[in-house]
């Protein structure tokens, strides 16, 4: 099992940039292929990025694409999400989630695939 707690949300306007952290505790964190995902208030969770459990491999929504890096620390334990160029649309509360790996090159895009998630953190970008 991991616990799982983001940080680094905030207030931005648009065209700035934050870096959301998602710190793990409890099980060994290369053992899983970390996700982030985003809810904005009435819409679904949705996926924004993924990273594997070695960190080599990445993938991102279309609307991300370009803009959002995801990356990992397995020595520290936490996965990252640096988000420049940032739009009012991509206002959401933010939450890291884990998978137990298969070690199989793979991308986990729903939800419904992860195994643990973290409380989230708010993301607010203004004009």
């Amino acid at each position: 099992q991991v616990q799982l707690v983001e940080s680094g949300g905030g207030s931005v306007q648009a065209g700035g940039s934050l870096r959301l952290s998602c710190a793990a505790s409890g099980r060994t964190f290369s053992t899983y292929d970390m996700g982030w995902f985003r809810q904005a208030p009435g819409k679904e969770r949705e996926f924004v990025a993924s990273i594997t459990w070695s960190g080599h491999f990445t993938n991102y929504a279309d609307s991300v694409k370009g803009r959002f890096t995801i990356s990992r620390d397995n020595a520290n334990n936490t996965v990252y999400l640096q988000m420049n160029s940032l739009k009012p649309a991509d206002t959401a509360v933010y939450y890291c989630a884990a998978k137990s790996t298969q070690y199989i090159i793979r991308f986990y895009v729903t939800p419904e695939e992860y195994d643990y998630w973290g409380q989230g953190t708010p993301v607010t970008v203004s004009l």
